[in-house]
């Protein structure tokens, strides 16, 4: 029996709506709940011997709402204290559109963070600028809100410098890292900070906001790249510019849609290391 080219096409396109329903599903389902631990190493121009082997832990877009429980918090929590981390660093986005009534609990699902050198938490663009941070600091956090601090570890000097999403201009970081003669790594919610980064020679760059795309089709990618505007240099994971390496996280939470599909949460412990080859970007 002879088979039409448009029976053909329509059985494809049924399978794909298939398969689409179902990763939405699953995704839905189970994905968006299966965290999981990156350990890498982080390849750092200049760093000195005394800071090689430390070992930062970062945690971030955790958008805490009716789709991202305390459950999913508290095991990103006790899945980064387990690895007992040197140094924390919260990355931003801890709720969504600002909603206030998750302000106080998601700054207590983080509450039992610690970490020998401290917990470090900058705002990405869905925090306020007021009650969130108050939250976080109630809780241990210290918020860098285009700020810097200077920890001292093995007698080197290790300058974190945390920046709001919304400050952008070369000219407003360079005046923040001003002075900073230890090794700088820049706080940015936004990886599109690693054009300002490099070209203000600071050496790392930590990240979030993308949340590695959270949806990821074959063949296509993450469909959320198409978003960013300019583009971000990375959705997911370490690369570089010139001098200066980026990390950045997929996230623990979701946004927009509570699914996540080949693009599971995740939580970070970040291992620097001196010089090494890493991926240009």
């Amino acid at each position: 029996m002879a088979v039409s080219r448009r029976a053909v096409l329509k059985g494809f396109a049924a399978v794909g709506v298939g398969a689409v329903a179902g990763a939405g599903s699953y995704g839905y389902l189970a994905e968006r709940h299966e965290l999981e631990l990156t350990r890498a190493n982080v390849p750092v121009v200049g760093l000195p011997a005394a800071l090689s082997g430390l070992r930062i832990g970062l945690i971030t877009d955790v958008h805490r709402s009716r789709w991202v429980s305390d459950d999913d918090v508290s095991r990103a929590v006790s899945t980064l204290m387990f690895e007992q981390p040197d140094l924390i660093v919260l990355g931003g986005d801890y709720v969504t559109w600002g909603s206030r009534q998750y302000v106080a609990p998601a700054a207590e699902a983080l509450r039992p963070l610690s970490a020998p050198h401290g917990v470090f938490g900058i705002l990405g663009n869905h925090d306020d600028d007021h009650d969130m941070p108050a939250a976080l600091a109630r809780t241990g956090v210290q918020v860098l809100k285009d700020a810097r601090t200077r920890l001292t570890i093995g007698g080197e000097a290790l300058d974190l410098v945390g920046v709001r999403f919304w400050t952008k201009r070369s000219r407003d970081i360079a005046a923040l890292s001003r002075g900073a003669d230890g090794t700088v790594i820049l706080l940015a919610h936004d990886p599109r900070r690693l054009a300002e980064a490099s070209a203000l020679k600071i050496p790392l760059v930590l990240s979030g906001h993308t949340h590695g795309g959270q949806v990821v089709l074959p063949m296509v990618g993450a469909i959320a790249a198409r978003k960013f505007s300019p583009p971000v240099p990375l959705m997911a994971g370490i690369g570089r510019r010139a001098d200066t390496t980026i990390f950045v996280s997929r996230g623990v939470g979701t946004i927009y849609v509570p699914v996540r599909v080949n693009c599971p949460p995740e939580v970070a412990v970040l291992t620097l290391r001196r010089d090494g080859a890493v991926t240009n970007v």
